[in-house]
């Protein structure tokens, strides 16, 4: 665990990187909602052991460190309401101008990690933090070379700020979060933008389906994530 300094104090997050005395390009992992816990550990690592460090902030660090609500070890269907009220006013809270002046002190404080090599950096993220990469990768288009967003809600902020990208893009979207029609109209927004991007429904998901501690959790399209993101970074990140 590390402490990141913001124009607001301190921000909790959580690194992993390859353990050889190397460098390696960077990667900005924003979490889903429910923030820090083993399973984005798990991520993170996962990513990392593929030649990269990951650094995964507590985006809502203004109201405490992770954990800031307590958790179940499996987050179903029944508790999933509870969960999402007592997180709601923390979301509601994370403007847009907060998002903005995160990402300038996460990306800072990546790219100046002695682990973090020279060269562009990616911005991932799950539910809530794929609206938070696609900020993010809009307001640094000279840093940030590739973005992913799942199961997130990507597009919420229209085409001006798909206007701004610049990176490569993937968005794997679940079927209860994207219909076909929505789909075609993001694509027609990605295009105008001129950006390269591939964006998809993962078959037969539900929202949250990357996430192994949910019910919505889909171990084929977690797979077709990782299929999706390891060439997406390989071709977009270099070691610097």
């Amino acid at each position: 665990m590390l402490q990141i300094p913001t124009a607001d104090g301190l921000a909790d997050a959580f690194a992993a990187f390859p353990d050889r005395g190397e460098r390696h390009p960077g990667v900005l992992m924003y979490a889903d909602a429910f923030g820090i816990r083993p399973v984005l550990r798990d991520m993170a690592r996962e990513l990392a052991g593929h030649g990269y460090y990951v650094l995964v902030p507590n985006f809502f660090y203004r109201h405490g460190p992770a954990p800031l609500i307590e958790l179940p070890e499996h987050i179903g269907e029944a508790v999933r309401p509870t969960v999402i009220a007592q997180l709601m006013p923390l979301i509601e809270a994370h403007t847009a101008e907060r998002v903005l002046s995160d990402a300038d002190a996460y990306l800072r404080f990546l790219t100046t990690q002695p682990e973090v090599g020279a060269g562009p950096v990616a911005v991932t993220g799950y539910c809530i933090g794929g609206l938070l990469a696609m900020r993010t990768a809009a307001a640094h288009p000279g840093q940030v070379a590739a973005v992913a967003g799942f199961h997130g809600p990507v597009g919420a902020d229209g085409p001006d700020l798909l206007s701004r990208l610049t990176a490569q893009v993937h968005l794997g979207h679940a079927e209860t979060d994207m219909t076909p029609d929505a789909l075609g109209e993001l694509s027609q927004a990605l295009d105008a933008a001129g950006v390269g991007y591939t964006s998809e429904i993962y078959p037969g998901t539900i929202h949250g389906f990357t996430m192994s501690d949910t019910d919505a959790f889909n171990p084929a399209a977690l797979q077709l994530h990782w299929d999706r993101l390891l060439p997406l970074l390989g071709r977009t990140l270099t070691n610097g």
